[in-house]
């Protein structure tokens, strides 16, 4: 049987990669659903600061979903494999710290960065944990 901080640390790296995935998977295809405004560039820092006074409130929803979404999914997953809370709380952090780190380097809106900071990460960690209290 394996240790139970072992388990730990490998249900949140689990979750942290698998929470990565969707994060991007939900930047990469979201573009399909809210398509960018003509001739920008969205890939890198300096596109986007180029286009930010071109986008509209509802560009901004796609990487607000990557975001919680992705904490959400990974905090379910860390919880699930570890049976501890405790991992959903770990992850909720690591994608909170990791939000902050992107403050700084990607340009948005202050709103925006305000929205996503509080409501993204930590409310998805303490969704998780009521959403698997809730099934058990």
């Amino acid at each position: 049987m394996m240790p139970a901080y072992l388990r730990n640390i490998l249900s949140v790296i689990a979750g942290v990669v698998s929470g990565s995935v969707v994060n991007m998977g939900i930047i990469h295809y979201g573009s399909i659903l809210i398509p960018s405004p003509n001739g920008t560039d969205l890939t890198t820092a300096e596109g986007i600061r180029a286009a930010l006074p071109l986008l509209e409130p509802k560009h901004y929803i796609v990487p607000f979903l990557a975001h919680a979404l992705g904490t959400l999914l990974g905090a379910l997953l860390a919880l699930r494999l570890s049976g501890r809370a405790s991992t959903a709380w770990v992850l909720s952090l690591f994608f909170q710290m990791a939000g902050i780190v992107a403050v700084f380097q990607i340009p948005a809106p202050l709103w925006f960065s305000t929205a996503d900071l509080i409501l993204a990460y930590i409310p998805m960690g303490w969704l998780a944990t009521r959403l698997v209290r809730k099934r058990r």
